[in-house]
């Protein structure tokens, strides 16, 4: 990591401080983390200041798909929002979410006692709170192709997400996801071609510049890591502008750390570590 980016953690005590790279925001780490979280005994905090009194509740970075949409965004533009980790699946999600409306389910995003929940949704509410993130595309045309394209992956590749769930830590070489999975991969490619070759052409991202588009692909990019798919030219090249962008690297390197195991999102496939973001 950049050792010019320098953040200071604190534990609840305010006692314990060691560098780490650079976050966009604060964050409080619950349940039994790795890495960083597990050699302190209170939830971490990184200290910030700002307008808004705004959490976001989110799970596992190893795991949690609906999670990294949001968390990449809010990196991504520096925005004021703390940050709350919780292991998915246990007593402590549980507690953390018992009062909210969500229906179990991360992300979160309380806004001054108000909630917005589903990872597209609170895209959304952040875009329109802070406008200065130009969300979405400023061409009307491209605009409605960006968010056809956003609902689309939130509503649909069934099959992809269940034989290449986003895991990390593991590659699977071999591994076959089969051919509904990859009917659903070549859906993904299209997508991704229809909007490059048409309002991709001022920069590297699907409509040129990074948008709440961007962010509801981001853990497909993470599941090609895991288990290897033919992709086309402009597909792998959008892939490697995904695995290089500094917020996602630094959700990666938060993955990589976490310890954290959710049996069935782990493939019953001879796997490999991943060690390196």
């Amino acid at each position: 990591m950049d050792a010019s980016f320098r953040w200071r953690f604190e534990n609840k005590t305010g006692t314990d401080r060691v560098p780490v790279f650079r976050w966009a925001v604060c964050l409080v780490i619950h349940g039994s983390r790795s890495g960083i979280g597990s050699k302190l005994r209170a939830p971490i905090v990184i200290a910030r200041t700002g307008p808004h009194d705004m959490r976001l509740i989110i799970g596992n970075a190893n795991y949690s798909t609906w999670s990294m949409r949001p968390w990449v965004f809010v990196h991504r533009h520096d925005l004021p929002v703390t940050v709350e980790f919780h292991d998915l699946f246990t007593d402590d999600m549980s507690a953390a979410l018992s009062d909210r409306f969500s229906n179990g389910k991360v992300p979160v995003l309380v806004d001054d006692g108000f909630e917005v929940w589903d990872s597209l949704a609170v895209l959304e509410y952040l875009g329109e709170r802070f406008p200065e993130t130009a969300p979405w595309p400023a061409d009307r045309e491209a605009r409605g192709v960006a968010r056809a394209v956003s609902a689309e992956m939130h509503s649909s590749f069934t099959a992809m997400r269940n034989a290449m769930p986003m895991n990390l830590r593991r590659r699977f070489p071999g591994y076959q996801p089969g051919e509904a999975a990859l009917a659903e991969v070549a859906r993904i490619q299209a997508v991704w071609r229809y909007c490059r070759e048409r309002y991709g052409a001022d920069g590297p991202w699907l409509f040129g510049d990074f948008s709440i588009a961007d962010a509801m692909f981001a853990p497909v990019v993470m599941r090609f890591r895991s288990v290897e798919v033919p992709l086309d030219d402009l597909s792998t090249a959008y892939c490697e502008t995904m695995n290089a962008d500094p917020s996602v690297r630094a959700w990666i390197a938060l993955g990589l750390a976490e310890t954290f195991e959710v049996p069935e999102d782990e493939l019953d496939w001879p796997g490999e570590a991943i060690t390196a973001v």
